[in-house]
């Protein structure tokens, strides 16, 4: 069956940096889209970032362009979120999730499969 992990949450202070790492098995994750999205307390959750299968397109939403990078290792099928200079409003239980195609966007709809999510902590 399709299994998602996340792993690499934790706190940090703000201008810090975290990886977050998402295991994926149990389907060909090479030829998945996959994505981050996050939930802060009391909010919607909300996209972040999106790739491509072949991991050449990516697309981010407004408030993490230039800070954080979206990668994948399709030979290790893990999905990366690299995120630098954080902010206290990057503070949200991070997810990753798949989706069967890729187009410039973050809608929820277009994703299938979801992991439990890793906290992300910053503080000021």
């Amino acid at each position: 069956q399709v299994q998602l992990v996340e792993s690499g949450g934790g706190s940090v202070q703000a201008g810090g940096s975290l990886r977050l790492s998402c295991a994926a098995s149990g389907f060909t994750f090479s030829i998945y889209s996959m994505g981050w999205f996050r939930q802060a307390p009391g909010k919607e959750r909300e996209g972040v970032a999106r790739i491509n299968a072949a991991g050449g397109r990516t697309y981010y939403a407004d408030s993490v362009k230039g800070r954080f990078t979206i990668s994948r290792d399709n030979a290790r099928n893990t999905l990366y979120l690299q995120m630098n200079s954080l902010r206290p409003e990057d503070t949200a239980m991070y997810y990753c999730a798949t989706s069967s195609w890729y187009r410039s966007g973050l809608a929820e709809g277009d994703f299938g499969y979801w992991g439990p999510g890793t906290q992300v902590s910053v503080s000021s």
